[in-house]
């Protein structure tokens, strides 16, 4: 690649940067903590479900 062409990977990505740092003040908004309880608590759901056999 010669140095006068732009790949252009860090122009098109700029935008993409921008979208995602919005906040949308519609959005459902969940804690991290509260995802991770959940997941805690439906492997321990299955775990007990393959103990018992159903």
């Amino acid at each position: 690649m010669s140095s006068g062409q732009n790949s252009g990977g860090l122009m098109s990505s700029a935008g993409l940067v921008r979208y995602f740092d919005a906040e949308d003040r519609n959005a459902i908004r969940i804690d991290p903590k509260t995802i991770v309880a959940f997941g805690v608590l439906f492997g321990v759901f299955i775990e007990i479900l393959n103990i018992l056999g159903l």
